[in-house]
């Protein structure tokens, strides 16, 4: 059992990689839920792919298909069954088995609960008594009576007198007894068959029976040489979730400060994005103040050139119209027409009355000499950082937790190096070789022995085809040599010989048939009861129940197979459960529940799952106090943005003077309606005077009022006066609000990360770490998976069993029950043999005697006497042979037959 310890040790060296503490186990998975509620995006791990253990392919098909006996064999467990209906009875054989039935005294056989045992076993054994009571009576009375009818013969009754009288229906017998010999010979041959058939399937599946060894003690070898391959593998494959949980550390700035960077954002970068955005504000603001301020003095100086030369012309035009020739009739309508619009031509805005806005113009431009946007960027480099700042910080922490790893790589190689795994499987191999090869040296022992059982069987056969020989020899010789004109003393000697083999068939049945029913019942109650009480529990696995009932072997022992493997009875193994996990092809350390029996969360604790891992993870800090969103210079720049008095501009006024017209009237209107007018005038100095002022109005639109206009809707080909205007009024309003605002989110985000932000960077270091240990997780997860399902897969185990209860079963006992029944069929069906052979011997036989029938009246008989109304006919033969005298009345019946001796 040596090497039994070691491969049970093996196996569970490989489960030390199995899976966590209990405690860890059942803890740790209630403490991920609660933090998944309360933080949703910790990360999980990757999941991992460790590949595909190295797979055993066994060579043994542990399943039987007989063919065509198998008819053979479903008659005969049909039969079994109708003896034997009964259920197994599981629990009667474990009341026997502990009540150690074997063991008992004589005088303990009277106590109650042994006699109810011994009633209910009779019971569930009644079949077969019943059947071992008729063989038995059959082996004791066949020879009895076999010498009873010989000597009853010899005494010539029983139909040993050489006398066959004549019936009516003879022939009907005749033919009746040979149909009946010939459908009993049939079924004795059917018989014959089917025990030859069994004997020969034996021996042909007993030479198979190599096959099965062959490719089971192969399959031990396979299983031998992969399972080191297997564990070795699973040790290999710690190196997959170090590399990967190596990796994670060497990227822990951008996996641990980017989840940390991704939290804090939420609140940062929305108060940077309104600083930049107000950094653009000030360049715009910048921009609407230049545009104000240029137009502001072109708009200045055009109204002033507009009103002096519209004043000139107005003058000019007043003093046309004091003219003499304005005061005729027609002429002077027109003249005051004209003259009532001379107050028409002045201007409508004024630009000279807004105020100036150089002023703040001139603090935002000392705003601006401070960048800002430069700061705001700096502010966002600095956040950015978080994930370089915690690479920095934890650079130690890395650097440990590397240590750590490969000292566990170290140990489960050192663990694995203790354990001399190669030279205790290469033992079991030597084991198996060994035994390998006496198992060979007892196959000509076996070939010998079935052949001699071959010969024996065959042996048995040829008795019964003596008699099958005797039979169809006599019904061939006797049918063939009957002649119905025959009397019986004249007889041909062909059908005479007929007759004496169905005799001769006849004794060699009294002689045979009690010696082979002996074997057919000690077949029958050996072979029945091995199929019912081992063959069919053991096919549908109630045999394992009776077996794995607890403390039946022993009773201090629960149970047996960790008794006999571990020396602990008390562990939950059956012998059933072990046979279905190996029949699933599941690996032998769950089969045989080695977690049980060592503590891997020991190794567990001091490797994977140490303490001061889990301090080291616990130990992760990182400070974001360096982090800074917003420098002093930018806040200043900000607050005297706010105080650069684009707030006390009066935007109204501006507004109302860019939306009034550059004069009150339309000057080219103007121009037209004059020019108009001169024409209804008599043609004359007066007419062209006017003209020439009309021309003057037009060109003064075109040069001065024009330019005014363009000034006032564009501004440096970008926005209109009135945007610029507008824009500076929406950007002034509740300015000191906006930044003040603006402050307070920084300052917020910035308390945030310097104060606020060790919650998030626990949450998500926590999620970090579970993420790292997740990688663990799963690789002990799969370790144990693949010891449970494909590191050494006991299939060649059940293989074993399986093999076993097919050799046994259906290559022995099948066989075996198939020969006792076609051999007992023979020996019952030899009884009518017997009877029917006597009987139609009769027919075929020459007789000594016969009887003579003659009608009462004939003559020519010599010797006639009438005694009392009767006729006595003596014939006498010189011959010295017995006569009848036959005595007949009316018609010749005879009535009385009397022996005489013939005269010499």
């Amino acid at each position: 059992m040596l090497w039994t310890r070691w491969l049970v040790l093996l196996l569970c060296w490989g489960a030390t990689s199995g899976e966590p503490q209990a405690h860890e186990r059942d803890a740790a998975p209630s403490e991920v839920q609660s933090d998944s509620r309360r933080q949703p995006s910790l990360p999980r791990a990757e999941p991992l792919d460790f590949g595909f253990v190295p797979a055993a392919v066994y060579d043994t098909h542990a399943y039987y298909e007989p063919g065509a006996i198998s008819i053979l064999f479903h008659m005969v467990h049909a039969f079994l069954y109708v003896v034997q209906p009964n259920t197994f009875p599981e629990d009667l054989i474990v009341k026997v088995i502990q009540q150690n039935m074997g063991g008992i005294k004589l005088e303990e056989w009277r106590k109650p609960e042994n006699v109810v045992l011994l009633l209910q076993w009779i019971y569930y054994e009644a079949g077969f008594l019943i059947c071992a009571t008729i063989g038995i009576l059959f082996v004791v009375l066949t020879p009895i009576i076999g010498m009873c009818f010989c000597v009853c013969r010899c005494c010539e009754n029983c139909g040993g007198e050489m006398h066959q009288r004549q019936r009516k229906n003879a022939d009907c017998q005749r033919g009746f007894y040979t149909a009946s010999l010939i459908v009993t010979t049939v079924f004795i041959t059917v018989g014959v068959l089917i025990a030859y058939a069994a004997n020969h399937n034996m021996s042909n599946q007993i030479k198979s029976t190599r096959r099965f060894i062959n490719t089971n003690i192969r399959d031990l070898k396979t299983f031998a040489n992969n399972t080191p391959a297997q564990i070795e593998y699973l040790t290999t494959q710690y190196t997959s979730a170090k590399n990967k949980v190596l990796s994670d550390l060497d990227n822990i700035g951008p996996l641990l400060g980017g989840r940390i960077h991704s939290q804090l954002e939420k609140e940062v970068v929305p108060s940077l994005d309104t600083a930049l955005r107000m950094a653009g504000a000030m360049r715009e603001t910048k921009e609407a103040l230049e545009n104000i301020s240029s137009s502001l003095e072109v708009l200045q100086e055009g109204t002033g050139k507009l009103q002096a030369s519209l004043s000139t012309e107005r003058a000019s035009l007043s003093n046309t119209l004091s003219d003499p020739a304005c005061t005729n009739g027609a002429v002077s309508h027109t003249c005051n027409t004209i003259r009532s619009t001379l107050s028409k031509l002045g201007i409508s805005a004024d630009f000279s009355r807004l105020p100036d806005v150089s002023h703040a113009l001139a603090n935002v431009n000392t705003v601006l000499r401070t960048d800002l946007s430069n700061i705001v960027q700096k502010g966002y480099s600095s956040f950015n950082d978080t994930p370089k700042l915690v690479k920095e910080q934890t650079r130690n922490i890395v650097s440990a937790v590397k240590g750590i790893l490969d000292k566990i790589g170290t140990e489960i190689i050192s663990f694995s190096k203790m354990i001399p795994v190669e030279s205790s499987l290469a033992n079991f191999t030597v084991f198996i070789n060994t035994g390998q090869k006496k198992i060979e040296s007892y196959y000509p022992q076996i070939d010998q022995m079935d052949f001699y059982r071959w010969i024996g069987c065959v042996a048995m056969l040829c008795m019964v085809v003596l008699v099958l020989a005797f039979n169809i020899l006599g019904l061939l010789c006797g049918t063939c040599g009957y002649d119905k004109q025959a009397t019986p003393t004249t007889r041909g000697c062909l059908s005479n010989t007929g007759g004496n083999l169905l005799m001769a068939g006849v004794g060699f049945s009294f002689i045979f048939v009690w010696v082979l029913m002996g074997v057919v019942s000690t077949l029958f109650v050996v072979g029945g009861n091995v199929e019912k009480l081992m063959c069919e529990p053991l096919a549908n696995r109630q045999l394992f129940k009776i077996i794995d009932t607890p403390f039946l072997v022993h009773p201090a022992k629960k149970n047996f197979l960790p008794a006999l493997l571990f020396q602990n009875s008390n562990i939950d193994l059956t012998l059933g459960s072990m046979y279905r996990e190996c029949h699933d092809n599941n690996g032998l350390y769950h089969a045989l529940q080695l977690e049980t029996m060592f503590n891997i969360n020991s190794f567990l604790n001091r490797t994977v799952y140490n303490k001061d891992l889990a301090k080291l993870f616990e130990s992760v800090q990182v400070d974001l106090q360096g982090i800074t969103l917003l420098e002093p210079a930018g806040r200043d720049n900000l607050i005297n943005f706010a105080n650069s008095g684009i707030g006390q501009i009066d935007y109204d006024a501006y507004l109302d003077e860019v939306n009034k017209g550059v004069t009150l009237v339309d000057l080219l209107s103007f121009s037209a309606d004059l020019e108009v007018q001169a024409d209804q005038l008599p043609r004359g100095a007066l007419e062209n005077a006017l003209k020439g002022h009309a021309s003057s109005i037009r060109q003064i639109h075109r040069e001065l009022v024009v330019a005014m206009e363009q000034t006032m809707k564009y501004v440096r080909a970008r926005s209109t006066l009135s945007q610029s205007i507008k824009l500076l009024q929406r950007m002034s309003s509740d300015l000191p609000v906006k930044v003040t605002n603006i402050l307070s989110a920084i300052d917020a985000a910035e308390y945030l990360i310097i104060h606020n932000a060790s919650h998030v960077v626990k949450q998500e270091t926590k999620g970090y770490s579970q993420a790292l240990v997740g990688y663990f997780k799963q690789y002990t997860k799969w370790v144990k998976n693949s010891l449970s399902e494909e590191v050494a897969q006991c299939k060649p185990i059940s293989n074993i069993v399986d093999s076993m209860e097919i050799v046994a079963c259906s290559f022995i006992i099948d066989s075996v029950n198939t020969f006792w029944f076609g051999l007992g069929g023979c020996c019952i069906l030899l009884i009518p043999s017997i009877i029917f052979s006597v009987k139609l011997a009769k027919y075929y036989r020459r007789m000594d005697t016969e009887d003579v029938f003659e009608d009462m009246g004939n003559t020519g008989y010599h010797g006639e006497q009438v005694c009392n109304g009767n006729l006595t006919v003596d014939r006498y033969e010189p011959c010295s042979l017995y006569l009848h005298a036959a005595v007949f009345i009316d018609g010749g019946m005879l009535l009385s037959t009397h022996r005489t001796k013939c005269a010499t």
